[in-house]
């Protein structure tokens, strides 16, 4: 099945940047970023932040936006079959140079999981002022860490 991402969520005053590799199959059918119920990205963001969590999707991007946070992918295309990070192939990185220049305040770029740094890392070359974190996956397949101690990492938003 071909894959293709979707537009980052921006600000002109995003100071970071949070990657995933490509769109899981539920968030492509529902036309949203982290949009599998069982993934915490949301859960851990409102969290975080000490909002009351919501399922609207415009509640949830006014929230990143609020905090300064774009959101994208690392992938613009890929073919895959399910929604497994390990069955990405064909895969084509999206267009960083050109994403950096227009939000010159992004100093932080945080991956959601290591699969969505290994892609940035394959493809795509910054400037080593940008801080690079990899944090724990927040998708139901990481089942290995605990919600808790995958939200305690999450945390070191704050920091930044």
């Amino acid at each position: 099945m071909k894959s293709v991402s979707f537009a980052p969520i921006s600000a002109s005053n995003s100071t970071i940047l949070i990657l995933g590799t490509m769109p899981g199959t539920k968030s492509l059918e529902l036309n949203q970023y982290y949009g599998h119920n069982q993934n915490n990205f949301w859960k851990f963001l409102f969290n975080i932040f000490n909002e009351t969590f919501s399922t609207d999707y415009e509640t949830r991007k006014k929230l990143l936006l609020k905090n300064k946070i774009a959101l994208w992918d690392v992938l613009e295309y890929c073919d895959r079959i399910g929604s497994l990070d390990s069955a990405i192939k064909n895969e084509i990185a999206n267009d960083f140079e050109t994403f950096l220049l227009q939000h010159p305040n992004i100093k932080t770029i945080l991956f959601n999981g290591q699969k969505a740094a290994a892609f940035f890392k394959k493809y795509v070359t910054v400037n080593p002022s940008y801080k690079l974190i990899t944090l724990p996956s927040t998708s139901p397949a990481n089942a290995s860490k605990s919600f808790q101690f995958k939200l305690e990492e999450w945390e070191i938003i704050k920091t930044l």
